[in-house]
């Protein structure tokens, strides 16, 4: 036998015990080690990311909980460096300080205190995300609680424009459950936040911004909400007319669409959304803040559906100026659902 034979045999021997030994022992693949850091697959620096008037500074959105069990979106400004979405993670981790920092908005950390994000990998093509927990990940208390965390950081990860779904590990090793049943054996995506009602008899559902409000500090904020609807397929329309009719009795939500507003219609041109409303009785408010905190409300609504840019209220079929409104108003889609 010539060298080069005995050369090939041994690779293939030295490959297949690579192979064999690569295999995790039990149910469960043991994908990464404690001690070391997940690769990370994409640079931090090609994420798309706004620095803020303050150097060093990112606008970066968060996901908490307010006392009804709701999960909230908040814009907060942290430093950036490099690992940003891994330090977002860290920034919502239970803690004295964090629950000092939030304490005006009424709202809580849902990650509980002591866990450590020990690692992540974020692939560019794929667009997911492998969040490596520590086991203190594992100490909260409800079924609601497990639901939240595990909602709260997809949705958090997603803001990121790379990441598109995540699949969470603790210790190293992917779970087939959290401890109260939800299944985290495969990535999971954005789905239901909020959700109320059944989706059993229904067939889509919409995703409304509805208004709480935290009387203690008299801090104002916007819930996303997932509403089961009749409609063949999530649209506009049944987004806004589900809007105006209120937000559901048992959330203890509200709206900036003041009682007796009636929606009419939507048509949409060039990326603007010309909503018509009606008011109850002849005298139409004259506050530019009525109108500008119904746009705002419409607009979070409508900031689900990619092709609205705008909005521009019509009160019966007619612009703010043409029924004697005589200032602007902020027609943007906002950017922030709630900013603190």
């Amino acid at each position: 036998m010539d060298n080069k034979r005995i050369i090939l045999i041994l690779l293939i021997l030295v490959i297949g015990i690579s192979i064999v030994s690569c295999k995790g022992k039990g149910g469960f693949k043991k994908l990464f080690s404690k001690e070391d850091e997940i690769e990370i697959i994409r640079s931090d620096e090609d994420y798309d990311f706004e620095l803020t008037e303050d150097e060093g500074m990112r606008k970066t959105v968060f996901y908490f909980k307010d006392k009804q069990g709701l999960l909230v979106p908040l814009m907060r400004k942290i430093p950036w460096e490099e690992g940003i979405a891994k330090l977002t993670l860290r920034n919502m981790v239970d803690s004295p300080e964090l629950r000092e920092s939030i304490s005006a908005t009424g709202l809580s950390p849902i990650i509980p205190a002591g866990t450590e994000i020990i690692g992540m990998a974020i692939n560019e093509e794929t667009g997911l995300c492998k969040v490596d927990f520590s086991k203190e990940v594992l100490n909260y208390e409800t079924e609601k609680d497990e639901e939240n965390l595990i909602k709260g950081v997809v949705y958090t990860l997603t803001e990121f424009q790379a990441i598109d779904e995540v699949q969470f590990l603790v210790e190293g090793e992917v779970l087939p459950t959290f401890k109260h049943g939800y299944n985290i054996s495969n990535p999971i995506k954005r789905d239901n936040i909020n959700l109320t009602g059944s989706l059993e008899d229904q067939r889509s559902k919409v995703v409304i911004y509805y208004k709480g409000n935290n009387f203690e500090e008299d801090f104002e904020y916007f819930v996303p909400v997932t509403i089961p609807t009749l409609a063949p397929v999530p649209n506009i329309f049944t987004a806004l007319e589900t809007l105006f009719d209120g937000a559901p009795l048992e959330l203890g939500l509200s709206s900036d669409i003041p009682q007796g507003t009636s929606f009419h219609g939507v048509d949409i041109k060039d990326g603007v959304a010309y909503v018509d409303i009606s008011f109850d009785n002849d005298d139409l408010p004259s506050d530019r803040q009525i109108y500008n905190n119904i746009a705002k409300n419409i607009g979070l609504t409508l900031s689900e559906f990619e092709e609205i840019e705008k909005v521009e209220l019509l009160i019966d079929g007619k612009s703010l100026e043409e029924v004697g409104m005589d200032f602007d108003i902020n027609i943007t889609i906002p950017t922030f659902a709630n900013e603190y």
